[in-house]
Protein backbone atom coordinates (compact mmCIF):
# COMPACT_ATOMS: atom_id res chain seq x y z
CA UNK A 1 0.00 0.00 0.00
CA UNK A 2 2.64 2.41 -1.12
CA UNK A 3 2.35 6.25 -0.40
CA UNK A 4 -1.29 5.11 0.04
CA UNK A 5 -1.55 6.00 3.70
CA UNK A 6 -0.07 9.39 4.26
CA UNK A 7 -0.89 11.38 0.92
CA UNK A 8 -3.12 14.05 1.24
CA UNK A 9 -5.14 14.72 -1.64
CA UNK A 10 -4.17 17.92 -3.38
CA UNK A 11 -3.22 16.11 -6.59
CA UNK A 12 -1.51 18.11 -9.28
CA UNK A 13 -2.08 21.67 -7.90
CA UNK A 14 0.17 23.74 -8.35
CA UNK A 15 1.08 27.27 -6.69
CA UNK A 16 -2.14 27.13 -4.98
CA UNK A 17 -2.92 28.74 -1.36
CA UNK A 18 -5.53 30.12 1.66
CA UNK A 19 -6.65 32.28 4.90
CA UNK A 20 -8.69 32.89 8.07
CA UNK A 21 -11.68 30.25 8.21
CA UNK A 22 -14.74 30.34 9.43
CA UNK A 23 -17.22 28.38 7.36
CA UNK A 24 -20.72 29.20 8.39
CA UNK A 25 -21.08 29.54 11.99
CA UNK A 26 -22.77 26.89 13.96
CA UNK A 27 -24.27 28.59 16.52
CA UNK A 28 -27.56 30.58 15.68
CA UNK A 29 -30.03 28.94 13.18
CA UNK A 30 -27.90 25.81 12.98
CA UNK A 31 -29.39 23.52 16.16
CA UNK A 32 -27.05 20.21 17.01
CA UNK A 33 -28.73 16.83 16.99
CA UNK A 34 -28.36 14.81 19.40
CA UNK A 35 -25.25 11.95 19.33
CA UNK A 36 -27.57 9.05 19.47
CA UNK A 37 -29.61 10.79 16.39
CA UNK A 38 -26.42 10.18 14.30
CA UNK A 39 -26.46 7.84 11.24
CA UNK A 40 -24.90 4.41 11.82
CA UNK A 41 -22.26 5.57 8.69
CA UNK A 42 -21.97 8.50 6.77
CA UNK A 43 -24.41 8.58 3.59
CA UNK A 44 -24.54 10.88 0.64
CA UNK A 45 -24.85 14.30 2.81
CA UNK A 46 -23.45 15.49 5.50
CA UNK A 47 -23.12 19.13 7.58
CA UNK A 48 -21.19 22.03 5.81
CA UNK A 49 -17.69 22.40 6.99
CA UNK A 50 -17.21 24.52 10.24
CA UNK A 51 -14.71 25.47 12.50
CA UNK A 52 -14.83 26.37 15.96
CA UNK A 53 -12.16 29.56 15.52
CA UNK A 54 -14.12 32.81 16.25
CA UNK A 55 -15.44 34.98 13.59
CA UNK A 56 -14.23 38.45 12.53
CA UNK A 57 -15.34 41.12 14.67
CA UNK A 58 -16.99 43.92 13.23
CA UNK A 59 -17.61 47.32 13.95
CA UNK A 60 -20.65 48.88 14.11
CA UNK A 61 -21.83 52.27 11.42
CA UNK A 62 -21.55 52.14 7.93
CA UNK A 63 -20.17 50.09 5.00
CA UNK A 64 -19.68 49.29 1.71
CA UNK A 65 -19.13 45.91 -0.08
CA UNK A 66 -17.48 45.23 -2.87
CA UNK A 67 -17.12 41.96 -4.81
CA UNK A 68 -13.83 40.91 -5.50
CA UNK A 69 -14.09 38.21 -7.79
CA UNK A 70 -16.64 35.79 -9.00
CA UNK A 71 -15.83 32.83 -10.52
CA UNK A 72 -16.23 28.52 -11.16
CA UNK A 73 -12.45 26.79 -11.09
CA UNK A 74 -12.63 23.94 -13.45
CA UNK A 75 -9.13 23.90 -14.36
CA UNK A 76 -5.92 26.12 -13.99
CA UNK A 77 -6.71 28.99 -15.50
CA UNK A 78 -6.96 32.01 -13.49
CA UNK A 79 -9.70 34.45 -12.57
CA UNK A 80 -8.74 37.91 -13.67
CA UNK A 81 -10.82 41.25 -12.86
CA UNK A 82 -10.44 44.52 -11.71
CA UNK A 83 -10.78 45.80 -8.06
CA UNK A 84 -12.42 49.64 -7.66
CA UNK A 85 -12.36 50.97 -4.50
CA UNK A 86 -16.15 51.50 -2.89
CA UNK A 87 -18.34 54.77 -3.29
CA UNK A 88 -19.56 56.46 -0.18
CA UNK A 89 -17.22 54.82 2.59
CA UNK A 90 -13.96 57.09 1.49
CA UNK A 91 -10.41 55.78 1.47
CA UNK A 92 -9.86 54.86 5.39
CA UNK A 93 -11.56 52.69 7.51
CA UNK A 94 -11.39 51.14 10.81
CA UNK A 95 -11.97 47.35 9.53
CA UNK A 96 -12.05 45.86 6.14
CA UNK A 97 -13.38 42.21 5.92
CA UNK A 98 -12.63 39.66 2.68
CA UNK A 99 -15.12 36.70 2.39
CA UNK A 100 -15.45 33.71 0.31
CA UNK A 101 -18.80 31.99 0.01
CA UNK A 102 -18.21 28.61 -1.54
CA UNK A 103 -20.30 25.47 -3.11
CA UNK A 104 -18.89 22.53 -4.69
CA UNK A 105 -20.19 18.84 -4.94
CA UNK A 106 -20.25 15.43 -6.26
CA UNK A 107 -16.62 14.45 -6.03
CA UNK A 108 -13.15 16.38 -5.65
CA UNK A 109 -10.19 16.50 -3.97
CA UNK A 110 -8.70 19.27 -1.98
CA UNK A 111 -7.76 22.17 -3.61
CA UNK A 112 -5.23 24.72 -2.77
CA UNK A 113 -5.98 28.78 -3.78
CA UNK A 114 -4.73 32.53 -3.33
CA UNK A 115 -6.32 35.84 -4.27
CA UNK A 116 -3.92 38.63 -5.40
CA UNK A 117 -4.99 42.40 -5.36
CA UNK A 118 -2.42 43.96 -7.40
CA UNK A 119 -0.16 42.08 -7.18
CA UNK A 120 -0.52 41.63 -3.36
CA UNK A 121 -1.74 38.08 -1.73
CA UNK A 122 -4.04 39.00 0.86
CA UNK A 123 -5.65 35.05 0.48
CA UNK A 124 -5.25 32.13 1.16
CA UNK A 125 -7.34 28.97 1.38
CA UNK A 126 -7.65 25.57 0.89
CA UNK A 127 -11.17 23.88 0.24
CA UNK A 128 -13.14 20.77 1.95
CA UNK A 129 -14.19 18.06 0.09
CA UNK A 130 -17.47 17.95 -1.35
CA UNK A 131 -20.75 15.29 -0.83
CA UNK A 132 -22.34 13.86 -3.92
CA UNK A 133 -25.63 15.98 -2.65
CA UNK A 134 -23.49 19.18 -1.92
CA UNK A 135 -21.96 21.74 0.55
CA UNK A 136 -21.64 25.16 0.93
CA UNK A 137 -18.72 26.92 3.32
CA UNK A 138 -17.55 29.93 4.01
CA UNK A 139 -14.67 31.78 5.17
CA UNK A 140 -13.77 35.34 6.51
CA UNK A 141 -10.45 37.44 6.83
CA UNK A 142 -9.67 40.91 8.71
CA UNK A 143 -7.63 42.65 5.62
CA UNK A 144 -8.06 45.73 7.32
CA UNK A 145 -3.50 45.53 7.12
CA UNK A 146 -3.78 45.36 3.22
CA UNK A 147 -5.42 48.78 3.24
CA UNK A 148 -2.91 50.70 1.13
CA UNK A 149 -3.62 48.23 -1.70
CA UNK A 150 -7.34 48.86 -1.06
CA UNK A 151 -6.84 53.26 -1.93
CA UNK A 152 -6.70 52.87 -5.89
CA UNK A 153 -8.39 50.40 -8.74
CA UNK A 154 -5.68 47.48 -8.79
CA UNK A 155 -6.00 44.07 -11.14
CA UNK A 156 -7.19 41.45 -9.22
CA UNK A 157 -6.19 37.36 -9.62
CA UNK A 158 -7.67 33.98 -8.39
CA UNK A 159 -7.12 30.53 -8.68
CA UNK A 160 -8.10 27.54 -7.05
CA UNK A 161 -6.06 24.90 -9.53
CA UNK A 162 -8.81 22.04 -10.21
CA UNK A 163 -9.41 19.34 -12.21
CA UNK A 164 -13.13 18.32 -13.66
CA UNK A 165 -13.46 14.89 -15.40
CA UNK A 166 -15.51 11.88 -15.70
CA UNK A 167 -14.44 11.03 -11.89
CA UNK A 168 -13.65 14.35 -10.61
CA UNK A 169 -16.85 16.13 -11.13
CA UNK A 170 -16.65 18.88 -8.63
CA UNK A 171 -16.86 22.36 -10.06
CA UNK A 172 -15.25 25.21 -7.35
CA UNK A 173 -18.21 28.03 -7.35
CA UNK A 174 -16.71 30.88 -5.08
CA UNK A 175 -17.42 34.48 -4.29
CA UNK A 176 -14.93 36.94 -2.72
CA UNK A 177 -16.41 39.87 -1.50
CA UNK A 178 -14.65 42.68 0.70
CA UNK A 179 -16.91 44.97 3.24
CA UNK A 180 -15.20 48.26 3.85
CA UNK A 181 -16.18 49.94 7.58
CA UNK A 182 -15.93 53.62 7.72
CA UNK A 183 -14.45 54.80 10.64
CA UNK A 184 -11.17 56.13 12.05
CA UNK A 185 -8.27 53.98 10.43
CA UNK A 186 -6.66 51.27 12.32
CA UNK A 187 -3.54 52.68 13.69
CA UNK A 188 -1.79 49.96 13.61
CA UNK A 189 -2.20 49.53 9.82
CA UNK A 190 0.91 50.31 8.07
CA UNK A 191 1.30 52.96 5.05
CA UNK A 192 2.73 50.73 2.38
CA UNK A 193 2.27 47.36 1.07
CA UNK A 194 4.82 46.19 -1.22
CA UNK A 195 5.73 43.47 -3.69
CA UNK A 196 8.92 42.08 -4.40
CA UNK A 197 9.96 43.37 -8.21
CA UNK A 198 10.94 39.81 -10.01
CA UNK A 199 10.65 37.61 -6.88
CA UNK A 200 12.90 38.96 -5.06
CA UNK A 201 13.63 42.80 -5.52
CA UNK A 202 12.59 45.27 -3.16
CA UNK A 203 13.15 48.71 -2.75
CA UNK A 204 11.66 50.44 0.39
CA UNK A 205 11.01 54.30 0.77
CA UNK A 206 13.90 55.93 2.06
CA UNK A 207 11.58 57.10 5.26
CA UNK A 208 10.87 53.27 6.41
CA UNK A 209 10.70 53.22 10.33
CA UNK A 210 9.49 49.74 10.65
CA UNK A 211 9.48 47.13 8.20
CA UNK A 212 8.02 43.45 8.17
CA UNK A 213 7.68 40.74 5.72
CA UNK A 214 4.91 38.34 5.19
CA UNK A 215 5.58 34.71 3.46
CA UNK A 216 2.51 32.69 2.78
CA UNK A 217 4.56 29.38 2.99
CA UNK A 218 2.90 26.49 1.75
CA UNK A 219 4.15 22.31 1.21
CA UNK A 220 1.96 21.56 -1.89
CA UNK A 221 2.04 20.78 -5.69
CA UNK A 222 0.97 17.09 -5.59
CA UNK A 223 4.20 15.61 -4.19
CA UNK A 224 5.48 14.64 -0.42
CA UNK A 225 6.33 18.54 0.45
CA UNK A 226 2.48 18.50 1.03
CA UNK A 227 3.13 16.73 4.63
CA UNK A 228 6.48 17.14 4.84
CA UNK A 229 6.61 15.96 8.20
CA UNK A 230 6.43 12.32 7.29
CA UNK A 231 9.17 12.31 4.96
CA UNK A 232 12.38 10.02 5.64
CA UNK A 233 16.03 10.07 5.06
CA UNK A 234 18.32 7.78 2.73
CA UNK A 235 18.54 4.71 3.46
CA UNK A 236 14.83 4.00 5.23
CA UNK A 237 12.44 2.32 2.88
CA UNK A 238 9.36 4.25 2.90
CA UNK A 239 7.22 6.40 -0.16
CA UNK A 240 8.22 9.62 0.87
CA UNK A 241 12.17 10.67 0.88
CA UNK A 242 13.71 13.90 1.26
CA UNK A 243 17.65 14.43 2.05
CA UNK A 244 17.72 14.71 5.69
CA UNK A 245 14.22 14.25 6.85
CA UNK A 246 11.61 16.00 7.77
CA UNK A 247 12.93 18.96 9.38
CA UNK A 248 11.63 22.39 7.93
CA UNK A 249 12.70 25.68 8.07
CA UNK A 250 11.77 28.78 6.51
CA UNK A 251 14.27 31.49 5.92
CA UNK A 252 14.41 35.34 4.47
CA UNK A 253 17.80 36.60 3.38
CA UNK A 254 18.61 39.99 2.87
CA UNK A 255 21.33 40.59 0.15
CA UNK A 256 22.44 36.87 0.84
CA UNK A 257 22.78 37.52 4.67
CA UNK A 258 20.19 35.37 6.85
CA UNK A 259 17.42 37.65 8.17
CA UNK A 260 14.78 35.76 10.06
CA UNK A 261 13.98 32.09 10.31
CA UNK A 262 10.59 30.23 11.52
CA UNK A 263 8.99 26.75 11.56
CA UNK A 264 6.07 26.20 8.92
CA UNK A 265 2.83 24.90 10.45
CA UNK A 266 1.75 21.61 9.74
CA UNK A 267 -1.34 21.80 8.04
CA UNK A 268 -3.04 18.95 7.25
CA UNK A 269 -5.32 19.33 4.46
CA UNK A 270 -8.90 18.37 3.78
CA UNK A 271 -7.68 14.72 2.27
CA UNK A 272 -4.53 13.89 5.01
CA UNK A 273 -3.44 11.08 6.30
CA UNK A 274 -5.63 9.28 3.25
CA UNK A 275 -8.74 9.68 5.64
CA UNK A 276 -11.27 12.73 4.35
CA UNK A 277 -13.89 11.45 6.64
CA UNK A 278 -11.81 12.96 9.60
CA UNK A 279 -12.37 16.46 7.66
CA UNK A 280 -15.24 16.56 5.70
CA UNK A 281 -17.57 18.67 8.59
CA UNK A 282 -14.43 19.98 10.87
CA UNK A 283 -10.90 20.90 9.05
CA UNK A 284 -7.91 20.19 10.86
CA UNK A 285 -6.47 23.89 12.25
CA UNK A 286 -5.76 26.59 9.73
CA UNK A 287 -6.72 24.26 6.72
CA UNK A 288 -8.88 26.97 5.37
CA UNK A 289 -7.08 29.88 7.52
CA UNK A 290 -3.38 29.62 5.95
CA UNK A 291 -1.99 32.33 8.11
CA UNK A 292 1.58 33.99 6.81
CA UNK A 293 4.56 33.51 8.77
CA UNK A 294 5.88 37.07 10.23
CA UNK A 295 9.42 38.50 10.39
CA UNK A 296 10.19 41.57 11.90
CA UNK A 297 12.91 43.39 9.14
CA UNK A 298 13.14 46.54 10.94
CA UNK A 299 16.87 45.52 12.26
CA UNK A 300 17.99 45.97 8.22
CA UNK A 301 15.84 49.55 7.66
CA UNK A 302 19.45 51.14 8.01
CA UNK A 303 20.43 49.04 4.98
CA UNK A 304 17.15 48.61 3.13
CA UNK A 305 16.57 52.81 3.16
CA UNK A 306 19.27 53.68 0.85
CA UNK A 307 17.04 53.84 -2.01
CA UNK A 308 18.44 51.17 -4.09
CA UNK A 309 17.47 47.83 -4.17
CA UNK A 310 17.72 44.66 -2.36
CA UNK A 311 17.37 41.24 -2.31
CA UNK A 312 15.11 39.33 -0.63
CA UNK A 313 14.55 35.60 -0.69
CA UNK A 314 13.28 33.16 1.24
CA UNK A 315 14.49 29.36 1.15
CA UNK A 316 12.80 26.00 2.75
CA UNK A 317 15.65 24.25 4.98
CA UNK A 318 14.97 20.42 3.92
CA UNK A 319 13.76 20.15 0.64
CA UNK A 320 16.30 18.16 -1.58
CA UNK A 321 18.06 20.55 -4.05
CA UNK A 322 16.00 21.18 -7.28
CA UNK A 323 13.11 19.90 -5.58
CA UNK A 324 9.81 22.23 -5.78
CA UNK A 325 6.76 21.61 -3.69
CA UNK A 326 6.59 24.97 -1.50
CA UNK A 327 5.07 27.91 -2.66
CA UNK A 328 6.59 31.20 -0.88
CA UNK A 329 4.95 34.72 -2.07
CA UNK A 330 6.38 37.74 -0.29
CA UNK A 331 4.59 40.74 0.85
CA UNK A 332 6.31 43.58 2.68
CA UNK A 333 4.50 46.22 5.36
CA UNK A 334 5.82 49.65 5.69
CA UNK A 335 5.53 52.05 8.46
CA UNK A 336 6.90 55.36 7.56
CA UNK A 337 8.96 58.19 9.33
CA UNK A 338 5.72 61.71 8.04
CA UNK A 339 8.44 63.82 9.53
CA UNK A 340 11.52 62.65 7.70
CA UNK A 341 11.99 62.56 4.38
CA UNK A 342 15.04 59.80 5.16
CA UNK A 343 15.70 57.92 8.18
CA UNK A 344 18.94 56.59 8.39
CA UNK A 345 20.31 53.42 10.74
CA UNK A 346 22.33 50.77 11.35
CA UNK A 347 22.17 46.76 11.85
CA UNK A 348 24.43 46.34 15.08
CA UNK A 349 24.02 42.47 15.96
CA UNK A 350 23.95 39.80 14.01
CA UNK A 351 24.30 36.38 15.95
CA UNK A 352 23.27 32.92 14.63
CA UNK A 353 24.12 29.50 16.10
CA UNK A 354 24.74 26.59 13.73
CA UNK A 355 21.63 24.79 12.50
CA UNK A 356 20.90 21.56 13.92
CA UNK A 357 19.03 19.02 11.55
CA UNK A 358 19.58 15.01 12.46
CA UNK A 359 17.51 12.39 11.10
CA UNK A 360 18.09 9.00 12.94
CA UNK A 361 16.84 5.61 11.03
CA UNK A 362 16.43 2.17 13.01
CA UNK A 363 15.24 -0.71 10.97
CA UNK A 364 13.48 -3.51 11.76
CA UNK A 365 9.80 -5.12 11.70
CA UNK A 366 8.51 -1.65 12.66
CA UNK A 367 11.24 0.93 10.86
CA UNK A 368 11.47 4.16 12.65
CA UNK A 369 13.12 7.71 12.00
CA UNK A 370 14.04 9.68 15.24
CA UNK A 371 14.47 13.40 14.08
CA UNK A 372 15.72 16.37 15.98
CA UNK A 373 15.95 20.11 14.64
CA UNK A 374 17.19 23.77 16.31
CA UNK A 375 18.35 26.65 15.00
CA UNK A 376 18.24 29.92 16.60
CA UNK A 377 18.71 33.71 15.38
CA UNK A 378 19.18 37.41 16.74
CA UNK A 379 19.57 40.07 15.00
CA UNK A 380 19.42 44.09 15.97
CA UNK A 381 19.78 47.76 14.68
CA UNK A 382 18.82 51.47 15.15
CA UNK A 383 17.14 53.88 12.88
CA UNK A 384 17.28 58.01 13.66
CA UNK A 385 13.31 59.15 13.70
CA UNK A 386 12.11 62.23 14.02
CA UNK A 387 11.10 61.22 17.34
CA UNK A 388 14.74 59.88 18.55
CA UNK A 389 17.00 56.77 18.11
CA UNK A 390 14.47 53.62 18.22
CA UNK A 391 16.49 50.31 19.28
CA UNK A 392 14.70 47.15 17.40
CA UNK A 393 16.00 43.62 18.94
CA UNK A 394 14.83 40.15 16.82
CA UNK A 395 15.47 36.87 18.80
CA UNK A 396 14.07 33.34 17.53
CA UNK A 397 14.26 29.93 18.39
CA UNK A 398 13.29 27.21 16.44
CA UNK A 399 13.13 23.75 17.63
CA UNK A 400 11.59 20.14 15.81
CA UNK A 401 11.72 16.74 17.05
CA UNK A 402 9.61 13.66 15.25
CA UNK A 403 9.28 10.14 15.61
CA UNK A 404 7.73 8.12 12.62
CA UNK A 405 7.25 4.87 12.48
CA UNK A 406 5.65 2.04 10.05
CA UNK A 407 5.43 -1.12 8.99
CA UNK A 408 6.44 -3.66 5.59
CA UNK A 409 3.97 -1.86 3.19
CA UNK A 410 3.25 1.14 5.10
CA UNK A 411 0.10 -0.70 6.34
CA UNK A 412 0.36 1.02 9.85
CA UNK A 413 2.02 4.87 9.77
CA UNK A 414 2.66 6.53 12.88
CA UNK A 415 3.73 9.86 13.64
CA UNK A 416 4.30 12.04 17.30
CA UNK A 417 5.80 15.22 16.48
CA UNK A 418 6.19 18.63 18.19
CA UNK A 419 7.62 21.95 17.11
CA UNK A 420 7.98 25.18 18.67
CA UNK A 421 9.43 28.88 17.33
CA UNK A 422 9.73 31.26 20.14
CA UNK A 423 10.33 34.98 19.46
CA UNK A 424 10.99 38.05 21.40
CA UNK A 425 10.99 41.76 20.19
CA UNK A 426 12.02 44.37 21.61
CA UNK A 427 11.47 48.25 20.48
CA UNK A 428 12.54 50.49 22.90
CA UNK A 429 11.84 49.60 26.06
CA UNK A 430 8.48 47.70 24.73
CA UNK A 431 9.20 43.87 24.98
CA UNK A 432 6.94 41.36 23.16
CA UNK A 433 7.38 38.04 23.75
CA UNK A 434 5.61 35.07 21.61
CA UNK A 435 5.58 31.15 22.24
CA UNK A 436 4.31 29.34 19.25
CA UNK A 437 4.22 25.28 19.37
CA UNK A 438 2.24 22.51 17.35
CA UNK A 439 2.11 19.02 17.53
CA UNK A 440 0.88 15.89 15.76
CA UNK A 441 0.29 12.25 16.98
CA UNK A 442 -1.54 10.16 14.69
CA UNK A 443 -2.11 6.22 12.86
CA UNK A 444 -3.19 5.18 10.18
CA UNK A 445 -4.02 1.57 9.98
CA UNK A 446 -4.77 -1.11 6.83
CA UNK A 447 -6.32 -3.96 8.59
CA UNK A 448 -8.55 -6.88 7.30
CA UNK A 449 -11.05 -6.10 4.97
CA UNK A 450 -9.01 -3.23 3.75
CA UNK A 451 -10.82 -1.19 6.55
CA UNK A 452 -8.42 2.05 6.90
CA UNK A 453 -8.46 3.77 10.27
CA UNK A 454 -6.58 6.79 11.19
CA UNK A 455 -6.85 8.09 14.83
CA UNK A 456 -5.06 11.38 15.19
CA UNK A 457 -4.81 14.55 17.30
CA UNK A 458 -3.32 17.98 16.34
CA UNK A 459 -2.55 20.81 18.39
CA UNK A 460 -1.59 25.03 17.59
CA UNK A 461 -0.77 26.51 21.02
CA UNK A 462 0.83 29.83 21.40
CA UNK A 463 0.97 32.43 23.74
CA UNK A 464 1.75 36.31 23.93
CA UNK A 465 3.21 38.58 26.31
CA UNK A 466 4.02 42.68 25.91
CA UNK A 467 5.81 44.07 28.58
CA UNK A 468 6.43 48.20 28.60
CA UNK A 469 9.47 48.56 30.87
CA UNK A 470 9.29 45.36 32.46
CA UNK A 471 5.61 45.69 33.40
CA UNK A 472 3.08 43.15 31.59
CA UNK A 473 0.83 45.71 29.43
CA UNK A 474 -0.96 42.82 27.64
CA UNK A 475 -1.08 38.99 27.38
CA UNK A 476 -2.85 36.26 25.45
CA UNK A 477 -3.03 32.50 25.38
CA UNK A 478 -4.65 29.93 22.45
CA UNK A 479 -5.49 26.80 22.48
CA UNK A 480 -6.87 25.29 18.92
CA UNK A 481 -6.91 21.23 19.87
CA UNK A 482 -8.33 18.69 16.91
CA UNK A 483 -9.26 15.02 17.95
CA UNK A 484 -10.27 12.35 14.97
CA UNK A 485 -11.02 8.60 14.74
CA UNK A 486 -12.55 7.87 11.42
CA UNK A 487 -12.77 4.32 9.67
CA UNK A 488 -13.61 3.52 6.03
CA UNK A 489 -13.45 0.60 3.27
CA UNK A 490 -10.43 1.03 0.75
CA UNK A 491 -9.93 0.29 -2.53
CA UNK A 492 -14.61 -0.35 -3.13
CA UNK A 493 -16.47 2.83 -5.09
CA UNK A 494 -17.75 5.33 -2.83
CA UNK A 495 -21.30 3.87 -2.15
CA UNK A 496 -19.21 0.69 -0.47
CA UNK A 497 -17.12 2.76 2.24
CA UNK A 498 -19.12 2.24 5.31
CA UNK A 499 -17.39 4.56 7.06
CA UNK A 500 -17.81 5.84 10.44
CA UNK A 501 -16.02 8.79 11.98
CA UNK A 502 -15.76 11.19 15.10
CA UNK A 503 -14.64 14.42 15.25
CA UNK A 504 -14.20 17.42 17.39
CA UNK A 505 -12.34 20.82 18.10
CA UNK A 506 -12.05 22.75 20.95
CA UNK A 507 -10.83 26.29 20.12
CA UNK A 508 -9.89 28.53 23.59
CA UNK A 509 -8.26 32.23 23.76
CA UNK A 510 -8.33 33.89 26.51
CA UNK A 511 -6.09 37.18 27.97
CA UNK A 512 -6.08 40.76 28.77
CA UNK A 513 -8.86 41.22 26.34
CA UNK A 514 -11.07 38.42 27.50
CA UNK A 515 -12.26 35.23 26.50
CA UNK A 516 -13.65 32.75 23.74
CA UNK A 517 -13.99 28.88 23.91
CA UNK A 518 -16.21 26.86 21.32
CA UNK A 519 -16.00 23.44 20.87
CA UNK A 520 -17.72 21.46 18.13
CA UNK A 521 -17.90 17.98 17.67
CA UNK A 522 -19.35 15.83 14.67
CA UNK A 523 -20.63 11.90 14.33
CA UNK A 524 -21.14 10.55 10.83
CA UNK A 525 -21.29 14.00 9.54
CA UNK A 526 -23.88 14.82 11.77
CA UNK A 527 -22.93 18.18 14.03
CA UNK A 528 -23.65 16.94 17.21
CA UNK A 529 -22.14 19.95 19.84
CA UNK A 530 -21.27 23.19 19.82
CA UNK A 531 -20.85 24.38 22.97
CA UNK A 532 -19.34 28.22 23.64
CA UNK A 533 -17.83 28.33 27.46
CA UNK A 534 -17.33 31.67 27.74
Amino acid sequence: MKRRIVMSMLAGAALLTGTPIGGTPAGAADVPARAADAPAEFGTDWHDPVTAAPPVAKPAGKSCEVTLARAQFRDFTPYRGTYTPPGGCGDRWSKVVLRLDGKVKGRQYDRLGYLHVGGVEIFRTSTPQPSPDGIEWSVEKDVTRYSDTFRTSRDVEMLIGNVVDDTYTGVLDVNVTLTFYQGRPDPKSPDRVLTLDGGSALTTPRNSERILAEVYATGSGGGCEEYWYLTVPEPAPYSCKAGQGPYREVQISVDGRLAGIATPFPTVWTGGWSNPFLWYVIPGPRAFDIKPITYDLTPFAGILNDGRSHRVEVSVVGVPEGQSGWSTPVNVLVWQDEQRERVTGKLTTHTTEDLTDSSVYTPGSEHRVDTEGAHRLTVGGYVDTSHGRVRTTVSRSLTGTSTHRWTDGETRDALEAVWTDDESVTVGARTTRTHRGYTMDGTTTLGAGDRLRTVLKLGEHATVVATNGGRRTAWSRLGNSYTGDATYTANVPRDQRHAVGTTSERYRLYGSRGCYDRTLTAVQGVLTEDRNRC
